[in-house]
């Protein structure tokens, strides 16, 4: 262990030795890292334990610089495991560097089936006595940590004191092609708002649309396609988004002595916006996040967008419609122009095609919960459908929601330490 002091928080660097597959505890161990977060002045202190699950799946949790946003607010009375989700940040890696080692494309697909929600949790169970001798802890679940955190409860709520959602009620029975079947009204809904905000990007996205269907340039090995700059539609999920994709398509185009051309700034912009370099578990992982009942996922957002043609950007050319952007979906093509996931794309067709996935969520002990739980569910959620978590916080007992249109996705950041006080205050009857 390392700890080092940031304005107002200590920090302490952990490690942990988990089972790859928890079936078989004695088998092949993989290393898991947590980052311990305490108020400065309180490290010698019992305080309980928080431990928070970050959205994805694939993401590492956030890295704080000090007691910004809602840590600063949970220090004061926690302290706080930073968890790094098995294969992201400096938990054992899971890219296409690493996976090679498993063995081919089959191997690498076994071993990514323990990547879930069912697996996490394991892992949180065997870590938590270890810091707090036995005693139940929080979660705080933002989005995929929230499915995480639903996870908990229906396998080991005795590990639980309290439970906090933002963002993050799964559907309890929902097939990948139902979550997608809500998925692209919404997110038409959230493409109508910025082009109705910023209406001189309905001509310079179709002009930008027709320029990478002509010319598919690459920039650092990614290809640029059509579809890809569609994807972008993904930033208008968070609170500052439609404002950030406005501000990156207002300087795609340069004058240059051949003519006008995609500037180099714009094409670095879409790059690092649609790479998966930083999190291929993202890519590999978004559809199986949904796999129940014995049915495979069999790339569901690219079979339900056919059901959706206006979002068909060759269509949208032929005519004077606007072309929509997509959002939080993963298509098979990602796995052809990004050089993070090309050599990956084996591996995720059989993902894809795999059926066999434990269920997730136990019904009848999310009916007779003893845990408290409150849940932020974002009205306006592009990412995570309304109904779909309202249906699921009803079918948790003694589960409190609120309902805001305050804050997109992204509200656990963006509200600072107001959302964890108004989920705190509601888990303890004071709100």
């Amino acid at each position: 262990m390392s700890s080092y002091q940031h304005p107002g928080i200590v920090f302490t660097d952990r490690y942990f030795t988990v089972p790859l597959d928890h079936s078989d505890p004695g088998g092949e161990q993989i290393e898991i890292f947590g980052r311990e977060a305490v108020a400065s002045g309180r490290t010698g202190e019992e305080l309980p334990w928080l431990v928070y699950l970050e959205g994805g799946p694939g993401f590492g949790a956030r890295r704080f610089i000090g007691a910004e946003a809602w840590l600063g607010r949970a220090v004061r009375e926690f302290r706080v495991l930073l968890l790094d989700q098995r294969g992201t940040g400096l938990s054992t890696p899971a890219n296409r560097q690493t996976l090679p080692l498993r063995g081919g494309p089959r191997e690498q697909a076994d071993y990514l089936a323990h990547f879930r929600s069912d697996a996490i949790v394991r892992d949180c169970e065997l870590i938590r006595p270890q810091l707090t001798g036995g005693e139940p802890w929080t979660v705080l679940g933002q989005s995929f940590g929230g499915f995480c955190a639903v996870r908990y409860l229906s396998a080991a709520p005795e590990g639980l004191s309290t439970v906090l959602i933002t963002g993050g009620l799964p559907s309890l029975d929902a097939h990948a092609d139902d979550v997608y079947r809500a998925a692209y009204p919404r997110i038409e809904r959230k493409v109508a708002a910025h082009y109705a905000r910023y209406p001189q990007d309905v001509e310079r996205a179709r002009e930008i649309t027709a320029h990478l269907a002509e010319h598919r340039p690459e920039s650092a090995g990614h290809r640029l396609t059509p579809e890809g700059f569609q994807s972008l539609g993904i930033m208008l999920g968070g609170g500052n988004g439609s404002h950030q994709l406005h501000y990156l398509l207002e300087n795609a185009f340069v004058r240059t002595p051949l003519g006008t051309e995609l500037s180099d700034t714009f094409q670095e912009a879409v790059r690092a916006a649609t790479s998966f370099a930083g999190h291929p578990l993202y890519a590999l992982m978004h559809e199986a996040i949904y796999g129940q009942g014995g049915r495979s996922t069999g790339w569901s957002a690219e079979r339900v967008r056919a059901e959706f043609p206006q979002f068909d950007a060759a269509e949208a050319l032929k005519g004077d419609g606007p072309v929509l952007f997509t959002g939080e979906s993963i298509h098979p093509w990602h796995f052809e122009v990004d050089p993070a996931l090309r050599p990956l794309r084996e591996t995720a067709e059989l993902l894809a095609a795999r059926a066999d996935w434990a269920p997730l969520y136990d019904t009848e002990r999310l009916a007779a919960n003893q845990v408290p739980v409150a849940a932020a569910v974002y009205h306006d959620d592009m990412y995570v459908d309304t109904e779909h978590a309202l249906r699921t916080a009803a079918s948790i007992r003694g589960l409190r929601t609120w309902v805001t249109n305050e804050y997109e996705h992204d509200g656990l950041r963006a509200g600072g330490p107001r959302v964890l006080d108004r989920l705190l205050a509601l888990v303890r009857d004071e709100a």
